[in-house]
C-alpha cells in the first residue's frame, strides 16, 4: 500500500479529462494535477522545447511526492515519454497513446479519423501505432486547429467552436470515417460538438481517458502502489502560470 498521490501533467486544462476519469475509477487515490498554463499550447512547439517543459513538470510532481505520473498530454507524450521514462526509471510513468487500435478493430467502413495536434501527428508514436494496427484501414488525420485555444479560453460552446470542429472533421467524414479518435486531452471538452456533428451518421468518437484510468489501475496493482482502504484522498492543483490560472484548474476539475 502507498498513500502518496498520483501526479497528472498537461500543458494546460486538457489533462483534467484524464484527471476526472482517474478520480472516478480510483476514488481512494490522492491526485496532484499540474497544468503548465504558462507555455500552453504545446502543439506547434519544437520537440526539444517540449521535452524540457515535460522534464520540469515531472520533476515538480516527484518533488510533490507522487508515486506515479500520468503525462496526460498527447503532445508531451509524443515528444518526451521515452526520455522521461529513461530519466525517472524508478517511477512508473504513463503516457497518452492515440486510440488507433480500438478504432481500427471496430471500424465497419474501413476508414478511421484521427484529430490531434500537429506535433502529435508528426511524432514517431503515432506513426508506429498507425503502422501496427491500421493495416487495411484508411486513416484520415487532421489537426484540431484552434481546439486547444478554445478550451483554454472557455469557449467550447460558441458558434466559433462549432465551425472550427466542423471544418476539421469535414474531410474524414466525407471519406466515410465511422470511428474518430481524439488525440489530444483538450479535445473531449468539445465532446458535445463532436456528438452533434456526427449525430445520425453511425460514427463513434473515442475519448482515450477511460482506458488510461484502467491502465493506471492495473499498474498500481502490479507495483503494489494502491492507497489503503481507509485513505482519505486529497486533491492539489499546481501550475507554472499565475494563481488565477491555478484556480481555474481547480474550478474546472471540481465542477
Amino acid at each position: 500500500m502507498n498513500d502518496n498521490p498520483i501526479g497528472v501533467y498537461d500543458s494546460g486544462l486538457g489533462g483534467l479529462t484524464v484527471w476526472r476519469e482517474l478520480r472516478r475509477a480510483l476514488p481512494r487515490e490522492s491526485l496532484v494535477y499540474l497544468g503548465d498554463g504558462k507555455n500552453c499550447p504545446y502543439g506547434s512547439r519544437p520537440a526539444e522545447e517540449i521535452r524540457t517543459l515535460a522534464d520540469r513538470a515531472v520533476a515538480t510532481l516527484l518533488d510533490a511526492g507522487c508515486k506515479l505520473v500520468v503525462v496526460a498530454c498527447n503532445t508531451a507524450t509524443a515528444a518526451a515519454i521515452d526520455f522521461l521514462r529513461a530519466k525517472y526509471s524508478s517511477t512508473p510513468i504513463v503516457g497518452m497513446e492515440p486510440a488507433v487500435k480500438p478504432a481500427c478493430l471496430n471500424t465497419r467502413s474501413g476508414v478511421v479519423g484521427v484529430l490531434a495536434t500537429a506535433r502529435s501527428l508528426e511524432g514517431d508514436l503515432f506513426r508506429r501505432t498507425a503502422a501496427r494496427y491500421a493495416e487495411g484501414v484508411e486513416v484520415v488525420a487532421a489537426v484540431g486547429e484552434g481546439f486547444v485555444e478554445l478550451v483554454e479560453q472557455d469557449r467550447e460552446q460558441t458558434p466559433e467552436a462549432e465551425a472550427c470542429v466542423r471544418r476539421a472533421m469535414e474531410e474524414m467524414l466525407r471519406r466515410g470515417a465511422d470511428q474518430v479518435v481524439l488525440g489530444c486531452t483538450h479535445y473531449p471538452f468539445l465532446m458535445p460538438l463532436f456528438e452533434r456533428i456526427v449525430a445520425g451518421r453511425g460514427v463513434t468518437v473515442i475519448d482515450p481517458s477511460p482506458a488510461v484510468a484502467r491502465h493506471v489501475a492495473r499498474l498500481l496493482d502490479r507495483c503494489g502502489l494502491r492507497a489503503g482502504e481507509n485513505h482519505a484522498p486529497q486533491y492539489r492543483f499546481l501550475s507554472f502560470g499565475d494563481e488565477t490560472y491555478r484556480r481555474r484548474l481547480e474550478r474546472k476539475a471540481l465542477v
